[in-house]
């Protein structure tokens, strides 16, 4: 796997980063849960997380996907912020979306969530990382000296508070009693979960 990009640009952090989030979105899913469905959403121009985690059936989704032909994955070439989700309701048991919704318009985000929310079943875990507010301005720093990749970087759209990020999941349908959040990463990163 040396030569394979997990995002586009590059930068000198990037693997670690990427097995950072995968850890922390594996932390968050039970044993019963991985006997189902997960779909990865901005599953990166390579899917390391669903390389990296244990399903019955692993789905992923990105524009930027260089191959669609990986071993007991199944990924389409898609832009959720313009097209619907090809998949039936209530279809997924865990929806993960790691380091994208910080790369997604603010107008575009409810239509998204509820394409998510729609696809998730019952029970059904959503799980984000995206970064946190405070760190904008450091993580352009380290782009431009290489350490993260400054094409990621530059595209992010938005860098929201915590706060501000439950009531968007609220809006979309998610309870508020079934939203948690957190930071890692020395507090540069957030995760948040939303129950169906």
């Amino acid at each position: 796997m040396k030569n394979i990009s997990y995002t586009r640009g590059t930068g000198l952090l990037e693997v670690f980063l990427a097995k950072l989030r995968a850890g922390k979105a594996n932390s968050f899913i039970s044993k019963e849960q991985r006997k189902g469905k997960i779909l990865d959403i901005g599953c990166g121009s390579y899917p390391y997380f669903l390389s990296n985690t244990n399903f019955k059936e692993k789905y992923g989704i990105d524009p930027a996907l260089t191959s669609t032909n990986i071993e007991n994955i199944v990924l389409k070439k898609n832009d959720i912020t313009k097209n619907k989700l090809s998949f039936r309701d209530n279809n997924f048991d865990v929806i993960t979306m790691l380091a994208v919704f910080e790369h997604i318009e603010h107008n575009k985000l409810n239509f998204v969530l509820c394409e998510i929310r729609r696809v998730l079943k019952k029970d059904g875990v959503f799980i984000i990382t995206t970064p946190a507010s405070w760190a904008d301005k450091l993580l352009h720093f380290m782009a431009n000296f290489g350490l993260i990749s400054s094409e990621e970087i530059h595209e992010h759209k938005h860098n929201h508070p915590r706060e501000k990020i439950e009531g968007i999941l609220a809006e979309a349908g998610f309870e508020k009693r079934k939203i948690r959040s957190g930071f890692f990463e020395l507090f540069m990163n957030m995760w948040f979960t939303a129950k169906k």
